[in-house]
């Protein structure tokens, strides 16, 4: 299956952003990432709800919403409602996740479950055919620019074990840090999809860093 690279608009020039996200529906990418982060589950606040409502009016490929809050079932149709294609709670905001999982999938999204660098992939054996995505924080999350944790590559295989074990079609995001240095090691871990933002937005020529990324994921 072809790899697929999600620049993250949170690392976007949001003066710029309808800009930003033109350049995306030109380049290479398959999806925008888009991180919703509240100032409780994590020590920073991103952008809501208007600001997913306006990049959906311009956006012309998947929208993969992260959400990066506490209490996150309060929200499930609110996402649904602004264009969200797939939707990604963290496990670690979820008391009850079989539960969630399903209200997500119920509003027509696909499913996704974020776990951070310190929850162990075993944790989600037992719902892995319930997940359509799980996003692997590379770095702890909440601020774009954070060096890529080494452990990363060893969760990859194990959660990649575990969804073949399990007969799952479930997709492996990784999330944070992602460059041209560890795209194709994350790949041959067993990565599905490459989350970049900084590495993308700050780079010279956006779109040629996406293509040269994709190309990389695909070699």
């Amino acid at each position: 299956m072809e790899k697929l690279i999600a620049p993250s608009i949170l690392a976007a020039d949001f003066a710029n952003l309808q800009r930003d996200i033109e350049m995306i529906n030109e380049s290479d990418a398959d999806w925008f990432h888009i991180d919703i982060m509240d100032g409780v589950f994590v020590p920073n606040i991103s952008f809501g709800m208007p600001v997913l409502e306006a990049i959906n009016r311009h956006a012309g490929k998947v929208i993969d919403v992260h959400l990066m809050i506490v209490d996150p079932d309060r929200y499930i149709k609110t996402f649904a409602n602004l264009g969200a294609d797939v939707l990604t709670v963290h496990y670690e905001a979820c008391t009850h996740l079989h539960r969630t999982l399903q209200a997500i999938k119920a509003e027509g999204m696909r499913a996704g479950v974020a776990i951070n660098p310190h929850t162990n992939v075993s944790l989600l054996e037992d719902v892995i055919n319930d997940i359509d995505l799980v996003c692997i924080m590379s770095v702890n999350p909440g601020f774009g620019g954070q060096s890529f944790i080494e452990n990363t590559y060893k969760k990859t295989r194990q959660l990649k074990e575990i969804i073949l074990d399990n007969n799952a079609s479930t997709q492996i995001e990784i999330d944070g840090g992602v460059n041209s240095q560890n795209a194709k090691k994350l790949v041959d871990a067993g990565a599905d999809v490459l989350v970049a933002g900084s590495f993308v937005f700050k780079s010279q020529d956006p779109k040629q860093t996406v293509k040269e990324l994709k190309q990389i994921a695909n070699s």
